[in-house]
């Protein structure tokens, strides 16, 4: 058969030399990858024969073995599953095709300690390379599953690969590591040792449910003993909570998740009846990378009767619990299913159902017994759960019970709006809240001044998607939530007829320069008015009671959805000695031209402060130039 050699990719090459010379506190990684690897392929291969009666491969005795040669230093995986044809071994395992690449190059190189870069193998699809931690060379036989050619890979983890096709390989796929010189001053990781290899299956891979099977040693003078089987083969989710330490479920998870940390909180859940089902989900305990991207990977493995059918089953859970891990076992589900039968499998629905409210419950209970647990995973998940809030309206109220926000009553505590409701005022209707980039930007704005004089709690809200669910929800409790920076706010308690007559007064005094001011700015804002939210600031803008937010416009736009762009209110502060100056300049000058600048740069100073942008920059640096230039 010809062989033919070819090069690595860049990324794929750089990828290859860390491993081979970065030092691991823990090197038995690799088994635990490539038995993965191989328990997937029998997964693979055992669906692919119940959609599929017609192939033509031997599933009697699914397994894998690993055998061990002390003399030749070799240890190899085997696996008689799904294989991989020659174009499928070239592509999946000669190049490294996957986007995360990069992402895992950069942060191998920037792990801080052995633990922390070891980890990293699995992230990003790449378990197989692990095996060069160990071995000088690798080589890697595999035939697919009704094809009658195999493949050889072969590599020294350099610059080049080899491959060639050969007839005598058996189904599935075996991984042969050609192993490192012994080191006789480190026999921890000897891998030519058979109860090493025992410890290291039995540490990491108890849960997979096909046997792993291995040859004892043989006594001098005994024929070769039969194979056994290192693994219980029994699913942590089948088994009682008393027989699973949890450790083994810690295992589980970072096998699932390809997580190295430990999880926040295991959930059991089984449901018995008309539909009976298991499931064994988890809480991971910080939030991963790419958890708002639109590659990130979400879903719950599902299986059926233990065959495994789906390895990221989007159905089970709504996308605002994407972080969620685990596995779900139903006793009875069609195999023979597509993603879109699934959502309208009426018994994936009802799992959904039952397994988003147990995950809510979970959460409800970190808040009212475990407040340090609670507060990780706010931290940490808080941002999507909120997504929820205008998703989910049925269970909209678990997820209200469960959520925090930032407040003025305390800089470090957040609140619930429970809590909110409780502190309100006498008199008090509305929950009142504001949203902006961060909590510094919100305590400043110009719109918060009235709330701090008089004491009155305001949320600060400082995520993207705090824009969108506070409209969705509406209110709580028969309590209107209000934004600050949005319609006609005020303060003064009612009947109070010295603030009435002082308003009609000033609105009286003002009406001429409010007029006017509206003329001049036509093109900008839709209505100038007296502010009755302003203390120490001249002047600010504000959304119409119903018009998206600046920031929902950009919002919308960045997701492709055209928006027309509201005009907004300037509001002045008659107690200003900037608006009063402006109201007395008005008054007593007939030309008033030289007032246009003035009310131009007011009402891009309350821009500003409101966190948006001039319209025309330059023109606004030349104004300030000029006036400043004037002062001198």
């Amino acid at each position: 058969m010809t062989t033919e050699t070819f090069e690595f990719q860049v990324e794929a090459r750089q990828l290859l030399q860390l491993m081979i010379h970065s030092v691991y506190s823990n090197k038995d990684v690799f088994l635990r990858e490539l038995v993965s690897n191989a328990s997937d392929a029998l997964d693979k291969l055992r669906l692919e024969k119940l959609r599929d009666d017609s192939l033509d491969a031997d599933v009697s005795d699914l397994h894998i073995r690993i055998d061990v040669d002390k003399e030749a230093r070799t240890l190899t995986v085997r696996d008689n599953g799904i294989g991989m044809s020659y174009d499928e071994v070239g592509q999946l395992i000669g190049t490294i095709a996957n986007s995360g690449t990069a992402t895992f190059l950069q942060e191998l190189k920037e792990a801080k300690d052995a633990a922390g870069a070891e980890g990293l193998i699995g992230q990003f699809g790449v378990g197989f390379y692990s095996g060069f931690m160990a071995a000088d060379e690798v080589t890697l036989v595999s035939r697919r599953a009704g094809e009658s050619q195999g493949t050889r890979w072969t590599s020294r983890g350099e610059a080049t690969y080899t491959l060639e096709k050969v007839d005598d390989a058996p189904q599935g796929t075996s991984v042969t590591l050609h192993l490192k010189p012994a080191d006789p001053e480190n026999q921890l990781h000897d891998y030519t040792s058979p109860w090493q290899i025992k410890e290291i299956v039995k540490r990491y891979s108890d849960f997979i449910t096909w046997p792993i099977r291995m040859v004892p040693e043989a006594g001098e003078g005994e024929s070769a003993p039969e194979p056994e089987t290192l693994n219980s083969m029994k699913a942590l989710w089948a088994r009682s909570r008393d027989e699973v330490s949890d450790d083994e479920y810690h295992e589980l998870y970072k096998h699932i998740s390809h997580d190295w940390r430990e999880p926040l909180e295991t959930i059991r859940l089984q449901a018995e009846g008309t539909f009976e089902y298991q499931a064994l989900l988890f809480v991971p305990a910080h939030a991963p990378h790419d958890l708002f991207t639109r590659d990130f990977r979400r879903g719950i493995q599902l299986y059926v009767k233990r065959v495994f059918i789906m390895d990221d089953c989007e159905e089970l859970l709504p996308p605002y619990l994407r972080f969620v891990k685990g596995v779900v076992d139903a006793a009875d589900l069609s195999l023979n299913v597509s993603r879109e039968i699934l959502q309208q499998d009426r018994h994936i629905r009802m799992m959904q159902r039952r397994l988003t409210k147990k995950v809510l419950s979970t959460v409800k209970e970190f808040m009212t017994k475990d407040a340090d647990r609670y507060a990780t995973f706010w931290r940490e998940f808080g941002t999507v759960l909120k997504e929820g809030l205008v998703t989910d309206s049925e269970n909209r109220d678990a997820i209200l019970a469960v959520s925090s926000f930032a407040t003025t009553h305390a800089d470090d505590e957040p609140t619930t709006l429970a809590q909110y409701v409780e502190r309100m005022k006498d008199g008090q209707d509305d929950i009142y809240y504001l949203t902006g980039e961060s909590r510094q930007s919100i305590e400043n704005s110009p719109h918060m001044e009235a709330f701090r004089d008089k004491g009155i709690e305001v949320l600060l809200l400082t995520d993207a998607v705090d824009e969108v669910w506070v409209d969705a929800v509406g209110e709580y409790e028969g309590k209107r939530l209000r934004s600050v920076a949005k319609g006609e706010i005020d303060l003064d308690a009612a009947g109070d007829e010295k603030a009435d007559e002082e308003r009609e007064k000033q609105a009286e005094d003002y009406a001429g320069l409010l007029g006017w001011m509206r003329e001049q700015l036509d093109e900008e804002i839709k209505e100038v008015r007296l502010s009755a939210r302003l203390t120490v600031s001249p002047a600010c803008v504000v959304s119409d009671a119903h018009d998206l937010t600046p920031a929902l416009e950009n919002m919308y736009r960045a997701m492709g959805q055209e928006v027309p762009r509201a005009q907004r209110i300037l509001e002045l502060n008659p107690g200003h000695q900037l608006v009063k100056g402006l109201n007395q300049a008005y008054k007593e000058r007939e030309d008033r031209s030289g007032l246009v600048e003035s009310a131009e740069l007011l009402h891009t100073l309350a821009v500003l402060a409101e966190g948006g942008q001039p319209k025309d920059p330059a023109r606004f640096v030349k104004l300030v130039a000029d006036r400043l230039e004037r002062t001198l």
